[in-house]
Order: C-alpha cells, then structure tokens, then sequence
C-alpha cells in the first residue's frame, strides 16, 4: 500500500511513535525515525525496521521546537530517500501542573514541542508536498485537547492548537491533494503514561466505556489508514481514538 513511499515519524523511536513507524514499514514504507537523539533505542529500532520488513529506515536528531534543525532534517529525508510522501507529526512532551504552580518554561516547553513542533515539521514539508502535487500529513492530538484535562493547561492548549492547526493546513494544501488529518488518543499505554500514579491511573480507566487503557498499536493502526490511499477525500478531520473516554 506504501510501496515506494517515505514516511518521517517524529518522537519516533519510542511509545506510539515507535508503533506508528513499525505498521508504517509493514505497509511498505520507507521511514525516517526523527527524535531528539539518535539513541541506542532509535537504532535498535531502525534495525528491526529493515531485518523484519525489508524496507529503508534511517535515523536523524532533530529539536522539532527549532525551525531551523527541522529544515535541515527534511532536506536530509528528501537526500537520502529521494521522496517524501508520509508526515506524521508525533513528538510531544508532558509538564503536568495546576495553573496556579505551572512553571512558565515548563508552559513555554510544551508548546514549543507539541504545537510549535508540529508548526515546523509542517512547514519544512511543505514545499516538498506541493512539487510531489501529493501527501499525507497525520498529527497526533490528544483528548486532552477537547476535554481541558486539569492539571494540563500546558498540553490541552498545544493539542487543542494542533486540532486547529491541522484544519488550516488541510485547507491551504487540499488544492495539491495533500491532506491533513489529526489523531486523538486518549489513555494510552506507554513511558509517559506509566509515570502516573495507580490512582490516577485507576480513576482514568474507571472513566473509559471499554474499560481499558489504549495501546501504541491501536493508534498506529488509525495513523496508518489515514497515511494511506484509502484515506484520500478525507482531510480536515480530528479522530478520537480514546475507547470512548471523550463521548460527548
């Protein structure tokens, strides 16, 4: 279905980013690992990437919050891949506080990567995916974002700005037949949620009609539809991937 494609996954090399690169290449697709560190974690990756499906994958250290270190990234994509076809805009941070004690670096951290990360990623493709006159831009929100989950003021604005972001970047690039379409995950099994509390983590579960706490797999599997051709008259769109937590 990817066939011939290239796919740059950033926050990559772990967690859902990690799923999101491993369905990506049984697909077919060539992938670009993009993550803070090219770490031992990356490469481990990268290589059970090549040996189990048979397809390109590289590694590359990139700060998404920095315009220019994204630049730089993309043109070494395009160098080394000769394409690029796939965006998937993971890379995301957590600084959980009430508002009261928010620390204004952790505030300005978390937009940098979440909502400005997924600005720079989006803008250094851009022209790559006007020329290609094709493209799939998938970004990775949060219900967070709809619900304003207290205690993340920080990160329900930046996915909320993503929900937004998303939108005008499906209207300004639809005219090339690239579309743009947002994922919402809700409590998902991975590093960063394993550092809540049993408590919280209970209450969270007790919240959700499946009854089950969501895993990497399952976001990649809704990522990998909506990078694919199936997904083409569909952009604009925020999905909700959350077991049901955020029915309204």
């Amino acid at each position: 279905m990817l066939n011939g494609k290239t796919a740059v996954v950033t926050g990559g090399a772990r967690g859902i980013g990690a799923a999101i690169c491993k369905k990506l290449a049984s697909l077919g697709a060539d992938i670009a690992i993009v993550d803070l560190k090219v770490t031992e974690q990356a490469e481990a990756l990268r290589d059970a990437i090549t040996a189990e499906f048979g397809v390109k994958a590289q590694c590359y250290a990139c700060n998404v919050g920095d315009a220019e270190q994204c630049r730089e990234t993309v043109k070494a994509v395009l160098a080394d891949f000769g394409n690029l076809t796939v965006l998937v805009n993971n890379a995301g941070i957590t600084r959980d506080a009430l508002m009261l004690s928010m620390k204004q670096e952790d505030f300005d951290a978390v937009i940098s990567t979440n909502l400005k990360g997924t600005f720079n990623m989006t803008q250094a493709c851009y022209r790559p995916f006007m020329k290609a006159k094709y493209g799939k831009i998938v970004n990775l929100a949060s219900v967070s974002g709809m619900l304003g989950t207290a205690g993340q003021a920080n990160y329900a604005a930046s996915k909320a700005g993503v929900m937004a972001l998303t939108k005008v970047t499906a209207r300004e690039l639809a005219s090339r037949h690239v579309t743009c379409n947002a994922v919402a995950p809700g409590f998902i099994a991975t590093d960063m949620t394993a550092a809540i509390s049993d408590e919280a983590t209970e209450n969270y579960l007790k919240s959700i009609p499946l009854g089950r706490a969501g895993k990497p797999e399952d976001v990649a599997n809704l990522v990998a539809f909506l990078a694919g051709p199936e997904s083409d008259y569909l952009t604009g769109e925020v999905i909700r991937i959350d077991g049901g937590l955020a029915i309204s």
